[in-house]
């Protein structure tokens, strides 16, 4: 630590909330207990952003619409995350069919699957699988042919706002990123292996970052002095060292665009993003029940450009009967609630009958 550090009073308040004051971190994320400050989540929703701990699914009703899920059907969840989507699907299915659910992250899924047992929902109705949704040619070996499926390729909010996944910029934490901890390299083990060239590519195809050279160069360099790039707030600090020469009117702006972007294109990088979905999306032909119906849900531009492709070549070669015209986008009134529906697309496609 430096003497800028130790002055810095943002740094003070942040070290105080690892827990120095847990009364403090407590009263500062009461959403975090939505039962018992029931009333703050409800302004935290009011104001149109995420409660920390929670998450709100995206486009249910258009989601549904399609699906068309009916009771007796068999389908799959192939993102469990928090249950948002699963449990508007269980409740479709009334207690008839059954649904499959997966999700890498052995953190999250413990916590899910308690929450829908109590809610009434176990095995006998859903089975839950701590697994990629690239396996999914697996799970149709247990399951059958699927009437319905959904993939909504989001990071859950729970992830985000957990400082200790390093999923965000925004909290001192260690720069991880995987969404399986317990596999594969972090993002701090990927940045010290990486080239300047390589770090470019990665910026500039994972996130179409505009600054990407300079941003790359200025990690070689701190790596060069010795700088281990372990956390959050080091690798914010150096794109924002790195950015310093934008003008001053719009410099922060664009440090925190510049932000997202690089550690969205890390998270991509880490957790082999583009390669899963594209395995997942050469099986789902081979799982689907003939006029099945598959759904997926996808916040960047990369996912949604191989979603398209996908669709429109099983669609050319007749596997599919029907794909959606375009995507579809979340209403206004859900982007005004809820801040991360903004850069979310809806596709879907439709299984031919044989």
């Amino acid at each position: 630590m430096d003497n800028n550090d130790k002055k810095d009073p943002k740094h003070q308040r942040r070290i105080r909330y690892k827990g120095t004051h847990p009364k403090s971190f407590t009263e500062k994320y009461k959403e975090l207990q939505p039962d018992k400050y029931r009333e703050t989540v409800e302004k935290v929703i009011s104001k149109g952003n995420t409660p920390a701990g929670m998450h709100r699914s995206i486009c249910v009703k258009e989601i549904l619409e399609f699906l068309q899920i009916k009771p007796g059907q068999r389908g799959l969840d192939a993102t469990l995350g928090y249950g948002g989507h699963t449990l508007e699907m269980l409740r479709c299915l009334n207690s008839k069919g059954h649904l499959f659910a997966l999700d890498v992250d052995p953190i999250e899924l413990p916590r899910t699957r308690e929450r829908l047992a109590s809610m009434g929902y176990g095995p006998e109705i859903l089975s839950i699988r701590q697994m990629n949704f690239s396996d999914i040619d697996l799970v149709a070996l247990e399951s059958g042919p699927l009437d319905f499926v959904l993939a909504d390729l989001g990071v859950s909010s729970m992830q985000i706002d957990n400082p200790e996944r390093g999923f965000s910029f925004k909290s001192e934490g260690p720069l991880d990123l995987r969404l399986n901890p317990e596999k594969g390299l972090s993002a701090a083990q990927r940045l010290r292996d990486m080239s300047q060239e390589e770090l470019e590519g990665m910026f500039v195809e994972n996130s179409d970052e505009p600054h990407a050279e300079v941003i790359a160069r200025a990690i070689i360099a701190a790596k060069r002095k010795g700088v281990k790039i372990s956390s959050t707030t080091v690798l914010k600090q150096i794109i924002a060292d790195a950015l310093s020469f934008l003008p001053a009117s719009t410099r922060n702006e664009e440090i925190k665009k510049s932000c997202q972007r690089c550690f969205q294109a890390l998270r991509i990088d880490v957790n082999r993003e583009f390669e899963v979905l594209y395995e997942f999306l050469e099986k789902l032909p081979e799982v689907l029940a003939p006029g099945g119906r598959v759904a997926i849900l996808s916040f960047h531009s990369g996912e949604d450009r191989l979603v398209k492709k996908s669709f429109q070549h099983f669609f050319r070669e007749g596997i599919y009967s029907e794909i959606a015209p375009g995507p579809i986008k979340p209403s206004a009134e859900e982007c005004s609630t809820n801040s991360r529906a903004r850069s979310a697309k809806l596709r879907w496609a439709i299984k031919a009958s044989e």
